[in-house]
Parts: structure tokens; sequence; C-alpha cells
């Protein structure tokens, strides 16, 4: 069924909107839950609860592109639920390994509002810089939570050279911060 269709079902408080959202993406959602989360469980918990903040944000809202709309509220809720079950500390997990390294870069993250959108527009002006391989490297890495091994095994690359393309990339982006102040 088309983004649109599925978007007018929720406009229109018609139940059948949540089935063609799982049907659409559920296998796309429940793939970013898992790589953050690691628990099957867990994730398919957060992937229901990205039905019903979808259900109860569209509408007033009617997002442009629906699977970035969707994957970004589960990507939220499973951050959400990986910090809250792991604030003692992160346990080694590729979650933890990417927060880690992207904190080198951005900093806190308990910033002013007015921070946040600043950096959130830093960051994708620079993502727009990028050339695209290094661009879905980026992206593979510290969005989707893919590990080195997955993300090498993508490129037909060594492990070594993503780990050095993403060191630089990362060095790109604290330079950029830096320079804008933030």
């Amino acid at each position: 069924m088309e983004d649109e269709r599925i978007l007018d079902l929720y406009f229109a408080r018609d139940d059948s909107a949540i089935t063609a959202s799982t049907e659409k993406y559920g296998a796309y959602c429940t793939t970013i839950a898992q790589n953050i989360l690691q628990c099957r469980e867990d994730s398919e918990e957060c992937v229901n609860d990205t039905w019903f903040r979808a259900w109860n944000a569209i509408p007033p809202t009617r997002p442009s592109r629906l699977s970035i709309f969707l994957g970004t509220i589960t990507r939220n809720l499973a951050l959400n639920r990986y910090r809250k079950e792991h604030a003692q500390k992160y346990q080694g997990s590729q979650t933890a390994l990417c927060l880690d390294e992207l904190g080198e870069c951005i900093g806190k993250e308990d910033s002013a509002i007015e921070e946040q959108v600043i950096l959130k527009d830093l960051i994708e002006s620079f993502l727009r810089s990028l050339n695209t391989k290094d661009k879905d490297i980026f992206l593979y890495r510290y969005w989707y939570f893919l590990s080195i091994e997955e993300i090498a095994e993508r490129y037909k690359i060594s492990e070594a050279a993503i780990k050095m393309k993403l060191v630089r990339i990362r060095k790109k982006l604290k330079d950029l911060l830096e320079k804008e102040g933030v």
C-alpha cells in the first residue's frame, strides 16, 4: 500500500492504518530496534509502541516520508529504553560503542533545546557535505547501529578501513562543531 493511502487511513482514524504500517514497515522498524536493543522481546515492544505513537501523532502531523517518520520514532523509543535499562553504565554493546564514539564529537546530550536544534542542523549540513559512501557508512554506524564488521561486509573492505574512515569522519564532524562553537 502506498504511504499516502496509509496516511489517509491514519487521518480517517481507521485501525487498518496500523496493520498497513506493520505490513510495510514492521521489518524495517524491528531491525532498527533490534540493532539498538539486541533483544527480540524489547524490540517487538518498541515497534508496537511505534504504532501507538504514530497513531497519536497522525493527525495533526502528516509526515512527508512515512518510513523516516516511523523509523525515527522506533529509534528514539529504542534509545530511551536502552538508556533506561543501562543507566549504570554501558556494557560493551554496539549501541554503547556508537554512543561513546559520537559522544566524543558531540558532547553532552542534556543541552538546551536551542542548542539541540543548532546541532541537528549542523549535523544535517555535515552529512550533505560527505560523499555518498562516507555518509552511508556514518549512518549505518550511528543511525542504524551496525557493527564495524557488518559495515565492512557491506562494502567488501577491511574492518580496519571502516574504523579509519569513521575516525576521519568523526574528526571532521568534531572540527566543524568546534568551529561553530557547539
